[in-house]
């Protein structure tokens, strides 16, 4: 049972796979780099600073104890800049798709399939 495992470890899918993950984490990180640090920034000057934002549904407090109770409120800048990101990674994966099925496709035609 160890000998089988060592081999469906050692096949190149397991290991393409592994790669993948590591790869889109990074990539991830590098696409909310992008969202948080450029694009909305922008997209804050644009609309006058206001996308950050959220809507306070209930002010931040202190109770009985002297214990700090926070705000809540729907953050509705967050919530756009998960989006953009999305949006960012699908066109993104779309292109490296799109790219790939051309490769094959022009792989097929060459050995005269």
């Amino acid at each position: 049972m160890l000998k089988e495992f060592k081999t469906f470890i050692a096949q190149g899918n397991v290991l393409d796979l592994a790669i993948g993950v590591v790869i889109g984490a990074a990539f991830g990180k590098i696409t909310t780099s992008l969202v948080d640090d450029i694009i909305m920034p922008i997209v804050n000057v644009l609309t006058g600073g206001g996308v950050t934002g959220g809507i306070v549904l209930k002010e931040a407090t202190v109770d009985a104890a002297g214990k700090a109770v926070p705000a809540i409120a729907i953050n509705y800048g967050n919530f756009l800049s998960v989006v953009i990101n999305f949006f960012i990674i699908a066109f993104v994966l779309f292109l490296v798709v799109k790219a790939a099925n051309k490769m094959k496709l022009t792989e097929n035609n060459q050995i005269g399939v």
